[in-house]
């Protein structure tokens, strides 16, 4: 049996070397500096805000900072952590991002797997009345009077109820269910096995790289949104980090204000409102808000091309 030839290197004679033209190394070239441009778009915006927030905060503040940090400190992360309210919101945004995530990966694979069961009474109705939701919406205010009317107003089950069926994720689920092989549940179903049984036992380890992908993009969303809490919410108290940094940014004249009546003691708030500039604490903030979501990304996104590709494509 020949020798499967793996890449280019194996069947080039002996001694031979291969010589690139010129427009395969333009290409190359321009290859590498577009990638190496939108590179650079996408991480400076991070970086600009990092290098900012350690630097002198009178100069980030006159935009003298743009791409090397000046007269490096940390005091600000140590004063921002002061500010009243912040760990309130880190625990709600932390409890919406974690109940929310595990209820709708739960609702979008069980019906996912539910609506690939042929013994499902009207189940071309009910997917067809679930995915119509992706394109129909009544508006805001009907909305709004809608989630007051049944109480979810300025309750924290207003982050997550809404939200609990997601008609995108659900067909992503069902897309890859019908792709896993139908002999298991047909063997399960022989051995006696029921609809919760075959779900939990067979089904789950087998979809799990859709359910990591639904999983982190509804992470994403839910530590992300601050509109819900713009429209709801007027209890302080169910305020979100990603609220907090809304507020900061579209009232940074009142910032200083805020320091200083925070609930450290005169001393502290007055030392704090003297190193403190508008610029340096949204900049701060904007960094406490997001690193938390940028270190569990990397976790999940090697399920990414699996679970799109399956659970986008049937077959």
């Amino acid at each position: 049996m020949k020798k499967r030839v793996k890449d280019f290197d194996d069947y080039k004679p002996s001694g031979v070397h291969y010589k690139r033209s010129f427009g395969d190394i333009m290409m190359s070239v321009i290859t590498y500096i577009v990638y190496s441009i939108f590179a650079f778009v996408c991480v400076y915006p991070f970086y600009y805000i990092f290098i900012n927030s350690i630097s002198n905060n009178q100069l980030s503040e006159r935009g003298k900072v743009i791409f090397v940090p000046l007269q490096v400190h940390f005091t600000n992360y140590i004063s921002v952590m002061k500010l009243e309210g912040l760990f309130e919101a880190a625990k709600i945004s932390l409890a919406r991002t974690a109940i929310g995530t595990i209820v709708v990966v739960f609702t979008s694979a069980f019906l996912g797997y539910m609506f690939t069961s042929k013994n499902m009474w009207g189940r071309k109705f009910w997917f067809r009345f679930i995915a119509a939701t992706m394109y129909f919406n009544a508006g805001i205010i009907p909305l709004y009077i809608t989630m007051t009317n049944i109480k979810l107003t300025n309750n924290f089950w207003i982050y997550i109820l809404p939200t609990a069926i997601s008609p995108f994720y659900m067909i992503l689920c069902k897309t890859f269910v019908e792709a896993t092989p139908g002999e298991l549940r047909e063997a399960a179903l022989i051995d006696g096995a029921g609809t919760l049984t075959i779900f939990f036992r067979i089904m789950i380890p087998v979809i799990k790289p859709i359910l990591a992908t639904v999983a982190i993009f509804t992470a994403v969303n839910q530590w992300n949104s601050f509109q819900d809490t713009l429209i709801y919410i007027t209890d302080k108290k169910l305020n979100t980090l990603q609220f907090v940094l809304y507020q900061y940014i579209t009232q940074s004249s009142s910032i200083k204000a805020l320091l200083n009546g925070s609930s450290s003691s005169a001393n502290i708030a007055a030392s704090m409102a003297k190193m403190q500039t508008a610029t340096s604490v949204r900049m701060t903030v904007t960094i406490v808000v997001v690193t938390p979501i940028l270190l569990v990304y990397p976790f999940f996104q090697k399920y990414f091309t699996k679970g799109i590709m399956i659970g986008a494509v049937k077959g």
